[in-house]
């Protein structure tokens, strides 16, 4: 009996109260983010994208790449593009040594290796929390970012992986950051 009470009383809600239902359960939604550093500045990538961090190895070179692929790294039998993410927010190319780090990130069905400076901490916040990324000026950032979070420590900053990529390449030959294509 209960049951058909329930489902009576869920029958009863008029469309809106039921999308500003599910809105407020989404709005309470927490996230974890993985923060870190390009100099002084904080960053974020959303946890469930992170598949390893690991410290600076030698990567190998490629010839025609946008000047922010470093270069890709074998990781067990995986070729993972680089990114030098202070290159890619237009600040110059990182000046790479073992004190930095690559976090590996899914972006799609493509491992892409983020080089930061350092990796600060998991932080967990509402999305709600999240605001939107200012648009005063067209900054090579703007369009990375996914908005901006508060923090105790500071402001975090958080990545949208799949704009990172989003630049298409002139050459339509085979380019490394492009996603593989499913036979």
């Amino acid at each position: 009996m209960t049951q058909t009470a329930a489902s009576s009383d869920a029958a009863e809600l008029n469309p809106a109260d039921a999308i500003a239902a599910s809105g407020a359960r989404a709005a309470a939604t927490q996230i974890q983010s993985i923060s870190f550093a390009i100099g002084d500045d904080q960053y974020g990538v959303d946890i469930m994208a992170v598949r390893e961090i690991k410290g600076w190895s030698e990567i190998t070179h490629l010839p025609k790449q946008p000047e922010y692929v470093r270069g890709v790294l074998n990781l067990r039998g995986v070729i993972v593009p680089i990114i030098d993410l202070r290159c890619r927010f237009g600040q110059g190319l990182t000046e790479a040594t073992a004190l930095h780090i690559v976090i590996i990130v899914q972006i799609a069905s493509r491992q892409v290796g983020l080089l930061a400076d350092r990796v600060l901490d998991i932080v967990s916040f509402e999305t709600a929390r999240i605001q939107p990324v200012p648009r005063v000026a067209n900054g090579s950032r703007v369009g990375f970012l996914s908005g901006l979070v508060t923090t105790d420590s500071g402001m975090i900053a958080v990545i949208d992986l799949p704009n990172l990529l989003s630049l298409q390449l002139d050459d339509d030959d085979t380019s490394v950051l492009k996603p593989a294509m499913s036979a």
